[in-house]
């Protein structure tokens, strides 16, 4: 395993002990093995190398944003799009560590949207990829075309998200998967 691997591992790792706030670059490094200063030669900030474990060491959206888009009309749409819910719902509930710690924390936040806005990122991309895919299956006659796609895709989002924060408060009753098959079926009706 290479530095910048270690490194992440590590902040990744000081970030479920310790918190955003806990987990300083010095304690990061001594959980690396490296100084802070090879710290800062593999990420320019802090903000950086939280991005790097949202972006590579949680269960991305990318990947079943790609699976769904492949999907466009094959196999049951309500099937496909429940089985992404799923996946999103899982993102939410491991980034959820991060992203309370971001919010928590004013300079941080400030510095991870100014990244955000360089590398032209951020939460909204993966509403807007899925509006798109909802479109798609409009074309296709698979879902009802008067639906409004982009707010479909921020209430399956949304829904999502909200269930993924709850579970760190109380015991779901549901079992996520008949929970993505219901929410799905609300929303998306042929």
């Amino acid at each position: 395993m290479g530095t910048r691997d270690r490194i992440i591992d590590a902040a990744e790792q000081a970030i479920h002990e310790f918190g955003i706030a806990g987990a300083t670059t010095k304690k990061i490094a001594r959980q690396a093995g490296c100084s802070e200063a090879l710290l800062y030669k593999h990420f320019a900030s802090k903000e950086s190398l939280f991005l790097a474990v949202l972006l590579e060491r949680l269960p991305a959206l990318h990947p079943a944003l790609a699976r769904l888009r492949l999907s466009v009309g094959q196999g049951d749409v309500a099937t496909n799009l429940a089985e992404f819910a799923t996946a999103a719902l899982e993102f939410y509930s491991r980034a959820a560590a991060i992203a309370s710690g971001v919010l928590a924390d004013p300079s941080l936040m400030a510095g991870f949207r100014s990244m955000l806005a360089d590398t032209n990122s951020g939460p909204h991309l993966p509403i807007l990829a899925l509006a798109e895919i909802l479109r798609a299956e409009q074309r296709g006659g698979r879902i009802d075309p008067g639906m409004d796609a982009g707010a479909a895709a921020s209430m399956l989002m949304g829904a999502c998200f909200h269930r993924a924060n709850l579970a760190y408060y109380v015991d779901l009753p549901d079992e996520d998967g008949p929970w993505a098959t219901a929410v799905v079926a609300t929303l998306v009706r042929r």
